[in-house]
């Protein structure tokens, strides 16, 4: 009868923390990636949009064509949010997975215990102010907005104009959109969904 192999736990536990760190480390390079696609892809579509306004004569004869690509680059906004966000809970899921392996550790040898900044009680929390993950989402926030503006801008200007009232919808649209755009990342922040 061949001999039974039993794993060593600590070679389970290194195995399982260095998964943990690669999941860290994804979810960090995965959020830049989002976020300078948003960037890009806003950047570009903004360009060729400005550049058709000044090579056409009736601005108003593309003007809902224009107020429906502002309306796509809005969504596309919120939908990269949603991604920071959750990208961003992953890695707090996988940090406390981190310090649970920690935990463990310390428990088992409390020699180690002063090598540990980070332990389950001083995780930085998901939505810790002035993160890089919060300064990129408010970033997608702050074009997101203005983009949503433009959509109601290009929207007045297909039926007539923009008049004084028109201006202040606009001007309104910009912290408004920006409010409920805050709290959809906000309410995506939430481990465990």
């Amino acid at each position: 009868m061949p001999k039974k192999i039993i794993p060593d736990p600590d070679e389970i536990l290194k195995a399982e923390f260095s998964y943990i760190a690669d999941t860290v480390f994804q979810a960090n390079e995965d959020r830049s990636r989002v976020a300078s696609f948003y960037f890009v892809t806003v950047g570009s579509l903004v360009a060729a949009i400005l550049g058709s306004i000044f090579s056409t004569n009736d601005l108003k004869s593309v003007a809902l064509a224009f107020s429906g690509l502002f309306v796509v680059l809005t969504v596309l906004g919120a939908l990269t949010l949603a991604q920071l966000a959750r990208l961003r809970a992953a890695w707090h899921e996988s940090a406390e997975a981190m310090n649970q392996v920690k935990e463990y550790y310390i428990s088992h040898h409390k020699d180690i215990e002063p090598a540990f900044k980070w332990r389950a009680s001083t995780l930085p929390p998901t939505d810790k102010p002035y993160s890089i993950a919060n300064l990129m989402a408010a970033e997608v926030i702050f074009l997101s907005a203005i983009t949503l503006a433009a959509a109601l801008y290009f929207l007045l200007l297909t039926f007539g104009g923009v008049e004084g009232w028109g201006w202040v919808l606009i001007a309104a649209m910009l912290p408004v959109g920006g409010f409920f755009l805050r709290g959809w990342y906000k309410r995506r922040l939430v481990d465990n969904q």
